[in-house]
């Protein structure tokens, strides 16, 4: 059985069944990129490693990523003296309330999920009062309009974004979504469509705006995100097999 904390090691078939899979995705992402018509070197994977132990991240280490995401403010605190020893980045993948703002900018490299105005303001304050460089963000974008999903409606997304870019602290660099979880193609790529369509309009409108990253893809449905033109996919299941329980 794998360890479900975060100390120990991994049994040797568990760590040859994640550089498995590693490899494998790694390899469907490059053949998803040529299918569009993508340069494979656009598009990166983000591990996302909510409930897996240390040592799992060191096995993602050691493939080569420098990156992981995380969804929650606690788990990514309790991980940090080991992302430091990896001398890995940690980025925020999920919903973030306001009230664990101070502790996420203080952990996080980059925020993935400014999902309200209120939000990004909050982010801003705090990074002002540390008197630091800008803090690098995404922006969430509602594109299935599921009343269960954060972020901004497309309609809304570029005057929010607009809104946003124009706090000094935080730097936009580009906006992310989330499909609706079991969706076909069809509506899996008008969902991804319509994110990259606003991403562009964004990019015409607002002066000064990043907008170099697509966030939007995950597990289940990564290919059609990176032909509708993800420039990042957030893969754990596909990636590292069922989650654990960090402990």
């Amino acid at each position: 059985m794998p360890v479900r904390g975060p100390v120990g090691r991994l049994s040797a078939v568990d760590e040859t069944e994640i550089a498995n899979r590693i490899s494998a995705v790694q390899e469907a992402v490059v053949e998803a990129a040529r299918a569009a018509g993508r340069d494979p070197e656009s598009v990166s994977i983000l591990p996302v490693t909510k409930g897996f132990s240390a040592d799992v991240l060191r096995l993602v280490a050691s493939a080569g990523f420098v990156s992981v995401g995380e969804n929650r403010v606690d788990e990514a605190e309790a991980k940090s003296a080991v992302l430091e020893e990896l001398n890995m980045s940690v980025q925020m993948i999920g919903h973030l309330q306001r009230n664990k703002a101070p502790s996420a900018v203080r952990i996080f490299d980059r925020i993935d999920s400014v999902d309200s105005l209120r939000l990004a303001g909050r982010l801003n304050s705090i990074v002002a009062s540390l008197e630091r460089e800008p803090l690098p963000v995404l922006v969430q974008v509602n594109a299935s309009g599921e009343a269960t999903k954060g972020g901004f409606p497309v309609e809304e997304a570029p005057d929010a974004v607009e809104r946003i870019a124009r706090h000094p602290n935080l730097a936009i660099r580009g906006l992310m979504t989330m499909a609706p979880f079991g969706a076909n193609d069809e509506t899996l790529r008008r969902v991804f469509r319509r994110t990259r369509e606003c991403l562009d309009v964004c990019r015409h409108r607002i002066e000064g705006f990043d907008g170099s990253e697509l966030s939007m893809g995950m597990s289940e449905d990564f290919a059609v995100a990176i032909a509708e033109g993800a420039t990042q996919v957030r893969l754990g299941t596909a990636l590292l097999g069922e989650r654990q329980r960090w402990t």
